[in-house]
Order: structure tokens, then C-alpha cells, then sequence
């Protein structure tokens, strides 16, 4: 099959995005000090490990949306809010080591709510409010950006550009939380960064430039970042996460489809509520397929 030059130059493009951000997350991860005690905790295994790979995540992730390019101008602001919205946020809750220690911990929405109702503010609280604000500019800007191609009247237009920016808010907000919610073992939120970025590259729409570069970026730092991760030489933590998360949620809701975003809006809203009943972690374990893929490449 014969490439026409269009398709060459996307190619190339796609390939510099990924290139450009695997770049940045590799050197963000060698720039710091591996052995620093605010950058080391203790993962399931036991093993004390440097955090420095959510870091690199994280710059890597903030590149992937400067490296979408001027054709995708309309999407290298948000995109670059809400990703850097969740490294922020992320990084406030992993330089606070107490959060994850002690008698009483808040786990999930309903613990982070329930303590911020008795009076005690926690970092899951401030992740809320961080990440779902830089989801509400993102979403907002890319609805805006998306309205001004609109056919109707005034209100009507209106109505269809605030339900864009709410479906595209909720998209990006809980797709950040979900890939923090599977961060509970080596590679697994690297591993579905993946699988949802390959799935939005290899879906061939029209004018979905801007979310395949996103998602070429996010392959790149998925490239850079897996072999630590899998090896246990470093972790995400919340900053990688979070980042990762949010990028990957911007991606798929700058998709030209709208069907699309919504399904993704609706899942992503479904696997954080499931959390709150249901461990992923138990879940993965008892079906083959899952399990196997989560173990692949991991240290026993």
C-alpha cells in the first residue's frame, strides 16, 4: 500500500511526539537522585524505590502535549492544564508521606469526602479540587474550541458547547483518577496508558490529529518508563499517575467523535465508582487473561 505525503508527514509527526516525550521522561527519571528519602517508598513488595519515575512520567507527559504541534493549537492548552493539573496534584500527596500511613487513612471518593465533612482536609481532598479544576478549564477550552465549528441558534449552540464541556471535564477528570486507582502494582498503569493510547491511534477518524499526537507522547513515556516501573527500580507514584492519567483522559476527549468521548466519560465514571466496592487488584487476579498480562515483564 502506497503512502500518500500526507500520510508520511502525520507519521513523522506522530513519531516525534513520541520520540520527543520518551526523551523528556528518560531525562527527568536520570536527573534525580535515586537514593533521596523524600523520593523513596516502600512498594507492595517491600522494596524501598525511588519515585523519581513519576517525575519523569510526569515531564514526559507535559511534553507530549507541548509536542502536539501548531495544527493542534487548540488542544496544547488544555491539554497541558489538566496534565499538569494532575502532576501537581499528585506530587502535593506523594511528598506527603504521612497521608499513606497511620490509623486513620481515607481511601477512595467517600473517605476523602467523609473527612473533609468531620472538619480534616486531606491530600485526596486537595487532589479533587486541583485535578477536577484544571479538568474543568481543559474541558471548557476544548468545548469552546469545538462550538466554534457549531451549526444552530445562540442557545442552542450554548446548551450543546456546556453539555461538550461537562462530558469532556468528566472524561479527563476521572480517567486521572482511574490510572492512579491501578497504580497498585509494577507496570499496570503504564501497562493500560497502552493500551487506551494504541487504541485511539489505531481507530481511523478524520481530524483526530491532536489526540493521536496526545497519545503517541503518552506511548513515548510508556516506552521510557515501563522497564523501571517493571523492575522495580522506580515508581509512579500519584505524580505519574495522575499525569499519565490525565493526559491519556485529554486524548481521548479531544477525539473528533463524540460518541466516543461520551462512552469514555461514562466508563471512566463507572470504574471509579466500582472502586469504592470492588478491588481492581482481585479482580485482575481472577481473570486469566488480565492476570496474565498484569505479571508480563514483572519481577516474582
Amino acid at each position: 500500500m502506497r503512502l500518500t505525503r500526507s500520510s508520511t508527514v502525520s507519521s513523522r509527526r506522530l513519531a516525534t511526539a513520541a520520540l520527543g516525550s520518551a526523551c523528556a521522561a528518560l531525562c527527568a527519571c536520570t536527573g534525580l537522585a535515586g537514593r533521596s528519602p523524600v523520593l523513596t517508598r516502600t512498594n507492595f513488595h517491600g522494596r524501598r524505590v525511588s519515585l523519581r519515575g513519576g517525575a519523569g512520567a510526569a515531564v514526559g507527559s507535559v511534553v507530549a502535549c507541548l509536542a502536539a504541534g501548531e495544527q493542534a493549537a487548540g488542544t496544547v492548552v488544555p491539554a497541558a492544564v489538566a496534565t499538569g493539573a494532575g502532576a501537581v496534584a499528585g506530587l502535593v500527596d506523594d511528598l506527603d508521606e504521612g497521608a499513606h500511613d497511620g490509623e486513620h487513612v481515607a481511601k477512595g471518593l467517600r473517605g476523602h469526602l467523609g473527612a473533609l465533612a468531620r472538619g480534616r482536609v486531606t491530600t485526596g481532598v486537595v487532589k479533587i479540587v486541583v485535578i477536577g479544576a484544571g479538568a474543568a478549564v481543559a474541558g471548557g477550552l476544548l468545548a469552546a474550541d469545538r462550538g466554534r465549528g457549531r451549526a444552530g441558534a445562540g442557545r442552542a449552540r450554548r446548551c450543546a458547547v456546556l453539555g461538550d464541556a461537562v462530558v469532556t471535564t468528566v472524561t479527563i477528570a476521572s480517567w486521572a483518577n482511574v490510572m492512579n486507582l491501578l497504580d497498585l502494582r509494577p507496570g499496570r498503569t503504564l501497562k493500560a496508558t497502552g493500551l487506551v493510547s494504541a487504541l485511539v491511534l489505531v481507530v481511523p477518524i478524520d481530524r483526530a490529529a491532536a489526540s493521536r499526537r496526545l497519545a503517541a507522547g503518552a506511548l513515548g513515556v510508556v516506552a521510557a518508563c515501563l522497564p523501571g516501573d517493571l523492575r522495580e527500580r522506580t515508581m509512579l507514584g500519584d505524580t505519574g499517575a495522575n499525569a499519565l492519567g490525565a493526559l491519556v483522559g485529554t486524548a481521548v476527549a479531544s477525539h473528533p467523535c463524540r460518541v466516543a468521548r461520551e462512552a469514555a466519560a461514562l466508563l471512566g465514571v463507572v470504574l471509579v465508582l466500582a472502586s469504592e466496592k470492588v478491588s481492581f487488584s482481585s479482580v485482575i487476579d481472577k481473570v486469566p487473561a488480565l492476570a496474565a498480562l498484569d505479571r508480563l515483564g514483572r519481577r516474582p
